[in-house]
């Protein structure tokens, strides 16, 4: 099975300078985890719940007013094609130890997300079995 099978299409993207506050709600309006950050038309860094909370909240003189995506975005985006194989992608998350990988497409423009939960949909359960247990080992 190859990962456009898989993933979900339609992914919002904010820039670098969208307030926290903003990326927030949309992750709660969408009911999801993450957020890609994109400048200039490429992908630059991702925006997760965690993020929000580690990299701002729990920061001393956190500003939710002033603090934006960049603040708080982790950057060194890892992704996979949409023509990969989902094998080669759920290996992928489970070496970095992610939930969410960007899909790209041959012109290198994100076209998705694969999250664990569309893993769990479409891939076997031995290989969603593997996958939860490496994603989810602490680091």
């Amino acid at each position: 099975m190859k990962v456009k099978n898989a993933m979900h299409r339609g992914v919002d993207w904010v820039s670098p300078d969208t307030p926290i506050s903003e990326i927030a709600k949309l992750m709660r309006g969408h009911d999801i985890g993450c957020i890609p950050v994109g400048d200039s038309d490429k992908l630059v860094g991702m925006v997760t719940d965690r993020d929000i909370v580690c990299n701002g909240l729990a920061k001393n003189g956190f500003d939710a007013a002033s603090m934006t995506a960049r603040d708080v975005m982790s950057s060194g985006i890892h992704c996979c094609r949409e023509d990969d194989d989902l094998d080669k992608a759920v290996h992928h998350m489970e070496q970095l130890q992610i939930r969410r990988l960007p899909v790209i497409d041959k012109d290198k423009r994100m076209v998705g997300m694969l999250s664990l939960g569309d893993v769990g949909e479409a891939a076997p359960n031995a290989l969603l079995s593997e996958c939860v247990r490496h994603v989810s080992a602490h680091h």
